[in-house]
């Protein structure tokens, strides 16, 4: 499998990179259509996504490096190169939804609002960025059988023929649930009005399929014993069920003062 997708000049276009750009413009494009199914404007959620992109990368790659200091430690320029790979999506959402709260509290915007509108946008983004591992051979799962892999596509077992071992496609599973959610995300955005419920159902469904998923990958960032990814896919859990609970009880309690 090979990385590189062309070269000019000497300089090597990377899978990875081509894929997490097309994942970015591919988003851009669907959040402008979206904007109408909500209050939206477009020219304010283009500057987030301006914004969120850089400083979203910057907190992904600093994510990662934290967790994996001991291999950057002693080559510390090696931590901005991300060519190869290496950018932890949690570390990548903290930081852009970080950036997107701090602009609308600032302009006096509904964060939530946006944030209902770019979910799809970012599902989508995440699934077409999963097939930039699939090039660099990351993000697989445990040595398999040539039993279990042939029942995968050829490219498929080509690309996770590593070594000669055949390695589970944990990053192909992952893709095919982030673009369920997004399919989700899009019916819902135009059936539900209720601002925050398609932004907390992407937190809610992405956090359901990386726990599971991530329990079967061999690179998880690990805190002691536990992967981190679990932890924090738990806590996207817990807000999300925090949220529909709310939600329903503020719903009855309007019903009530209203009967009253």
């Amino acid at each position: 499998m090979n990385p590189v997708a062309f070269s000019i000049g000497g300089f090597d276009i990377r899978w990875y990179g081509i894929l997490i750009a097309t994942g970015i413009m591919l988003g851009i494009l669907i959040s402008q259509y979206n904007c109408k199914w909500r209050e939206v404007d477009y020219d304010n959620l283009l500057n987030i996504v301006l914004l969120s992109i850089p400083i979203g990368i910057i907190g992904a790659r600093l994510y990662y490096v934290i967790f994996e200091f001991d291999n950057y430690k002693d080559n510390i320029i090696n931590a901005f190169n991300i060519r190869n790979g290496g950018l932890a999506i949690h570390g990548g959402l903290i930081f852009a939804l970080g950036t997107a709260l701090i602009y609308t509290r600032v302009k006096k915007l509904s964060f939530i609002k946006f944030a209902d509108v770019a979910a799809p946008s970012i599902i989508l983004a995440q699934a077409l960025g999963r097939w930039g591992n699939f090039f660099n051979q990351e993000a697989h799962g445990d040595v398999v059988s040539y039993e279990f892999i042939k029942h995968f596509p050829m490219f498929i077992q080509k690309g996770m023929n590593i070594n000669g071992l055949y390695y589970n496609p944990t990053f192909l599973y992952e893709s095919l649930w982030n673009l369920t959610i997004f399919i989700i995300l899009m019916i819902m955005l135009r059936k539900c009005k209720k601002n925050g419920i398609v932004f907390f159902t992407y937190i809610g469904l992405y956090s359901i399929g990386r726990f599971i998923i991530e329990g079967m990958r061999t690179d998880s960032l690990m805190i002691g014993s536990f992967r981190m990814a679990q932890l924090v896919s738990l806590a996207g859990v817990i807000a999300w069920i925090i949220f529909i609970a709310a939600s329903y009880y503020n719903s009855k309690s309007k019903e009530n003062t209203y009967k009253e």
